[in-house]
């Protein structure tokens, strides 16, 4: 049944961005690289889970199906690039898709992977195909983006617990700005204008808290979260990469390994939801991908 599963509304969420920017920014988005992108999302993880991750139980049941597949968490991917990848050929929309989906299944430690999907796909694409970009300032800075995207994403986090990563992240990269902005006497408008923007939080909200990529601890997701915040001033204030969030993201996503091993936490899993353990941390089983 739609909506019974957390991701059914990310699903609605990010297709609901997708229509907003569309009709209100005025963006140039090609409907054909928008179809490209799912239609290479879903086809890429259904073959990679029939290969690897088709149940061996026979059910027919399409809510099982589905599930078993991955094909909510494909279309999630999809729906990401389309939000914020641009590219003047479906050539590179199917490059980035297809290599989004394919390192949940080639790059993995364990059951886990440990690449955001779409970011994965973003960074291909802008690495290997000469016509893709991202425009971080896409959404402009109207305060209301901000309150939708904060009201849907807390919906999100509120579900899988994972507010502590979003937390970790904005505060510290909102302390390194505001700590620059007094070294260099600005004014606090400048402060703001850095840190009101819709893609930024989009980012805190949907992409750096993606509970299948990031530690399974929360020690783990904090410390990890503070290390892109680092990471992301560095890159904007000091090599002025327009895009850090997502560079500082691929850069640091191995990380996740060694967090995980510092500080061992059951591995979060989407089908069935979040259980809790007496000790209080995450007991989660399901799906893997």
């Amino acid at each position: 049944m739609f909506l019974k599963d957390v991701r059914d509304y990310q699903i609605l969420f990010l297709s609901l961005f997708l229509v907003l920017g569309i009709g209100t920014r005025d963006w140039t988005l090609r409907l054909e690289l928008i179809a490209v992108a799912i239609a290479t999302c879903l086809l890429t993880q259904g073959i990679c889970s029939v290969f690897q991750e088709w149940p061996k139980e026979n059910n027919s049941s399409f809510s099982l199906c589905v599930s078993a597949l991955g094909l909510r968490s494909a279309l999630i991917t999809s729906l990401g690039l389309s939000l914020l990848l641009r590219a003047d050929h479906w050539t590179t929309m199917a490059i980035a898709a297809a290599s989004a989906i394919a390192s949940k299944f080639l790059l993995r430690m364990g059951d886990k992977h440990f690449f955001n999907p779409a970011n994965f796909g973003i960074i291909t694409a802008l690495l290997l195909t000469p016509d893709a970009w991202v425009s971080p300032g896409q959404w402009g800075e109207d305060w209301w983006y901000g309150l939708l995207f904060a009201g849907t994403g807390g919906m999100i986090l509120q579900r899988v617990g994972r507010w502590d990563t979003t937390a970790a992240f904005l505060g510290a990269y909102s302390l390194l700005e505001a700590i620059r902005n007094v070294w260099l006497g600005w004014t606090w408008d400048v402060y703001l204008h850095r840190l009101t923007s819709g893609s930024l939080l989009l980012f805190a909200l949907f992409m750096v808290t993606d509970p299948r990529s990031i530690p399974n601890a929360r020690i783990g997701r904090v410390v990890w979260a503070v290390c892109i915040a680092i990471l992301t001033f560095i890159l904007r204030n000091y090599f002025f990469v327009s895009t850090a969030v997502f560079w500082a993201l691929f850069m640091l996503a191995p990380l996740t390994i060694l967090l995980d091993a510092l500080w061992l936490a059951p591995e979060f899993s989407w089908l069935r939801g979040i259980q809790r353990e007496s000790g209080g941390q995450e007991m989660v089983i399901g799906e893997k991908f």
